[in-house]
């Protein structure tokens, strides 16, 4: 292993885009603040960038100072885009061409929370091990069938840095410190901030099965981790009972005794759980989300999205 390089100051970008979490940005760039305090000097230079270089509004209203979108030859050595809310509200051509033309340059490209999205839009991530907020991982995959993203904290590979935001973000820049400064240097960081339990970069973003639904029957999980699976071609009761490795009769009373619903309500409340993103996220029609979640016609899907939400798809998606 080379040694740490600890002699140059590296300029580190963020482009933010409105509505970005402030959690995952303040995730990001605290650890590297605290890194000058403790070096005595600097050895990151933070900058900020906004599309248009006006102060940016992150989700909770907080506005950060941003200068105009990077140009040839800034000087970083890695850039971020971080985003939030809705990937249909996010055309910002300006930001995918800065991101390929820094990229052309040979800046590390990364994404946090949304970020990963704007990179896929750009083109940087074909052949790519990534990552993104779970939250948006349904409309990633719908806009760009081609990548796969996994279901991790955070993945390095090579000259692409994704993260799916919130405080995985403080486990990602551990990484980098680590990478830039050692071990020893990078745990004084993240003591700095109680940041005592470092997660691998393959670690879930979400809780687990168990604790999502509050049950711990092996052969119910079985269930509910292929329902998460099949959104868009529902298995029947008696498959998921093959699956659960009982009758179907006797699913039935799981599902009533553990989770005080019916199989079918639940694998209904999944997939329309699903609809609901897509419809804030991604822009594929009513019709196609539809499809996308298994429902057989429009006119069942607005029914039952009724039933459980409300209001109908399309109050939904304008809301």
């Amino acid at each position: 292993m080379s040694s740490p390089d600890t002699r140059n100051v590296q300029e580190i970008g963020f482009i933010l885009i409105p509505g970005f979490a402030l959690m995952s940005y303040a995730s990001a760039t605290e650890p590297l603040r605290a890194a000058n305090l403790l070096a005595g000097r600097d050895i990151y230079r933070l900058r900020t960038f906004s599309p248009d270089g006006a102060p940016v509004l992150s989700s909770s209203g907080v506005p950060v100072p941003a200068e105009p979108l990077p140009v040839r030859g800034a000087g970083l050595g890695t850039a971020f885009v971080c985003a939030g809310g809705s990937p249909r509200d996010w055309r910002y051509p300006g930001v995918l061409a800065c991101l390929r033309q820094l990229s052309r340059e040979g800046v590390r490209i990364g994404g946090i929370s949304g970020g990963p999205y704007l990179m896929a839009a750009a083109g940087l991530l074909a052949g790519r091990d990534f990552t993104i907020h779970w939250e948006y991982a349904a409309a990633l995959l719908e806009a760009f069938p081609d990548l796969s993203p996994r279901q991790a904290r955070f993945m390095i590979d090579g000259s692409r840095i994704t993260c799916g935001g919130g405080i995985s973000a403080l486990d990602m820049m551990h990484v980098l410190i680590t990478e830039r400064m050692g071990p020893d240097f990078a745990r004084r960081v993240s003591d700095w901030y109680l940041h005592t339990e470092v997660n691998e970069p393959a670690a879930p973003q979400r809780a687990s099965l168990a604790e999502r639904y509050g049950v711990h029957h092996p052969g119910l999980l079985s269930v509910l981790e292929r329902m998460e699976e099949t959104i868009e071609m529902p298995l029947d009761r008696a498959a998921m009972a093959r699956i659960a490795g009982v009758s179907a009769r006797h699913l039935d009373r799981l599902f009533s005794a553990h989770l005080g619903t019916t199989f079918l309500d639940q694998y209904h409340g999944i997939r329309l759980q699903h609809a609901h993103r897509l419809l804030k996220q991604s822009p594929l029609s009513v019709s196609e989300i539809a499809v996308a979640t298994g429902f057989s016609s429009l006119s069942h899907f607005s029914r039952m999205f009724r039933a459980l939400y409300g209001i109908a798809p399309r109050q939904a998606r304008r809301d």
